[in-house]
């Protein structure tokens, strides 16, 4: 049985580990060839580590495991240039593309008036232009296949208004206005683009992140429903949202454009 994105090539970056990695193994297991990104370097202002170019191989020998082609790149999706060197190499290996996942991002917690200069605008290079530069970057290729789909991951921070993330709302929110936009400037171009609004996911940016909420939320204690879900799941696993993805990439969402799909256990609901 033909698995639903078999034949289609999907870009993912942040792919070296969490929901990157577990987005270009879900839809490897469909049928998808994989263009797999990592930075694989450290950024200073992010005091837990980035992905390694050890953890960028697995995720591409997971790939193989399914007898799909993949294509690893090192790259910074701040550097557009760059980026569009590696991706474009690697269309020309696996011949056409049809899938693109912004998925790269960074997380930090603290106070408003605790946030560093270097936080704010590492987070806004990033987790905001980095994912037009992705776009950006994908788009043409898209456009030569005759259509496509584009998905970035935003957060429900990019529909409320989350304390102590100041930069990464900031930015979350910008995801989904650019999203919008270039669904209305594509879709000539039968490209369709989406937000995907997941809550807390167990990947290291939030588990490695989340040791600073409690004590802000001890002393903000009208703050931490903020936090919760309504369904009774604390955290999400990768392929949650995977799922959410896969379902936004194949052909099943033919006629999905310019949608904020939220997988947040009712987080934006409360």
């Amino acid at each position: 049985m033909a698995g639903r994105v078999a034949g289609k090539v999907a870009f993912v970056t942040g792919a070296g580990r969490g929901q990157g990695r577990s987005h270009a193994v879900r839809l490897a297991e469909e049928g998808a060839d994989i263009i797999a990104v990592d930075i694989c370097e450290d950024v200073p202002s992010v005091k837990y580590s980035m992905a390694s170019k050890e953890e960028l191989a697995e995720t591409a020998r997971l790939v193989e495991a399914l007898d799909r082609r993949v294509v690893a790149v090192k790259a910074d999706v701040r550097d557009q240039v760059a980026l569009a060197v590696g991706v474009d190499a690697a269309v020309a290996e696996l011949g056409r593309l049809d899938i693109v996942v912004a998925n790269a991002g960074i997380c930090t917690w603290q106070t408003w008036d605790e946030t560093p200069m270097d936080v704010w605008q590492d987070t806004i290079d990033i987790n905001l232009t980095g994912v037009w530069n992705t776009l950006v970057v994908g788009a043409p290729h898209l456009i030569k296949a005759g259509g496509g789909s584009m998905i970035a991951t935003s957060s429900t921070a990019g529909l409320k208004g989350l304390p102590f993330l100041g930069p990464y709302v900031a930015a979350k929110h910008g995801v989904v206005g650019i999203a919008k936009a270039l669904a209305n400037e594509l879709a000539r171009y039968s490209i369709r683009v989406n937000t995907v609004h997941p809550t807390g996911v167990n990947t290291p940016l939030v588990t490695a992140s989340l040791g600073n909420l409690d004590p802000m939320l001890d002393k903000n204690p009208d703050l931490r429903p903020l936090f919760m879900n309504a369904l009774p799941v604390e955290i999400l696993e990768p392929r949650e949202i995977s799922n959410t993805v896969l379902f936004l990439a194949s052909d099943e969402s033919a006629y999905v454009t310019g949608v904020q799909l939220s997988v947040d256990a009712g987080s934006t609901n409360r």
